[in-house]
């Protein structure tokens, strides 16, 4: 087949082009910026928030994965509207002016935050509210989009959602916890027991994989999304301290309550919005919440639906992850 990966270059994005491309099929990148390493592939530098997909790029593909987004807990609504719901909305547009029959879409367990703990839940949860911040809110209107699109016979649309990926290669989530831990800025918040759904960088990417077989192959019906994680829910804050004991960094070990964290982080919040500062507030409301709370799914639906488990062990993808943040690979990551 030949596929269009948006965000193909990016940390999930390339795990799913190598897979595309060991198993035969004709592989197009579009991105904003960084083009792929692949020489196999054809980058196309297009700005999906501000741009349309030209038709000719579009001439004979018969899947396209969005993986690009806008992450992260801060920036302007205008930013993460543009980002998640415009090019998203460019994305689905042309793959039904097209006669683009696959669609699988990157989202996150983020769609139905709500500011609760989740213990087990599956699909059947509704999407969020008080979502806290633009993330979450936005990439919730974008999975609707693609799961609206889904119009049987003319385009099968499956909306996936990976929670806390990490692994080599992490641009964000990792490098940042050992880094702030390294200069003693991190601290448990919460009693410290809470569990919480992972997902490797090599899983996420075999989930992509597996939805476009169930699309392509195995007649799935399309207009569904799926909770995707390791399957096995992780302590948070143990699962850390050991990754930095591996790593010979001291443990975190001073706590702070849920409730002086949220209403740090609400205080923290205003006073970005006032000074107008771009950086990453040190804690918000969101995080809080995220950093204390349980949030864990019921992936069965996956199993059953997809055909989808884990390709990587925790132990195995600790192990390989502890290897690159140790290497100078790591240092990019973190600047």
């Amino acid at each position: 087949m030949k596929i269009v990966v948006t965000g193909g270059a990016g940390f999930i994005g390339t795990r799913i082009v190598r897979g595309l491309l060991k198993k035969g099929h004709e592989v197009e990148i579009i991105g904003r910026s960084s083009a792929p390493r692949q020489p196999e592939v054809r980058f196309h530098k297009i700005d999906l928030s501000n741009n349309s997909i030209p038709a000719e790029l579009c001439k004979g593909v018969d899947a396209f994965f969005h993986v690009a987004a806008k992450a992260g807990i801060w920036g302007t609504a205008e930013s993460y509207e543009s980002a998640n719901v415009a090019a998203t909305r460019q994305v689905v547009q042309a793959c039904l002016a097209n006669e683009v029959r696959f669609l699988v879409h990157t989202s996150t367990p983020s769609v139905v935050f709500n500011g609760q703990p989740f213990k087990g839940a599956g699909e059947e949860l509704p999407y969020g509210s008080n979502w806290l911040c633009h993330y979450a809110r936005t990439k919730a209107i974008a999975e609707k989009d693609v799961l609206a699109a889904n119009s049987g016979g003319k385009l099968k649309t499956i909306a996936l959602r990976p929670h806390l990926v990490w692994g080599p290669g992490d641009p964000h989530l990792l490098p940042k916890v050992v880094s702030k831990a390294r200069a003693g800025k991190l601290a448990i918040v919460g009693d410290g027991s809470n569990l919480v759904d992972l997902t490797h960088v090599e899983n996420a990417a075999h989930a992509h994989l597996v939805a476009l077989e169930a699309l392509a192959v195995k007649e799935h019906p399309g207009g569904k999304a799926y909770f995707i994680s390791q399957g096995e829910p992780t302590r948070l804050w143990s699962w850390l301290n050991d990754l930095l004991h591996r790593l010979n960094e001291p443990r975190v070990i001073r706590k702070i309550s849920f409730r002086k964290a949220y209403w740090m982080g609400f205080a923290l919040e205003c006073a970005w919005k006032v000074l107008r500062r771009k950086t990453d507030p040190p804690m918000t409301r969101f995080v809080a919440t995220q950093l204390a709370k349980d949030h864990w799914f019921d992936g069965s639906a996956a199993e059953k639906d997809l055909g989808y488990k884990p390709v990587v062990s925790m132990e195995d993808g600790l192990q390989e992850t502890i290897a690159w943040l140790k290497s100078d690979a790591s240092g990019a990551a973190q600047d």
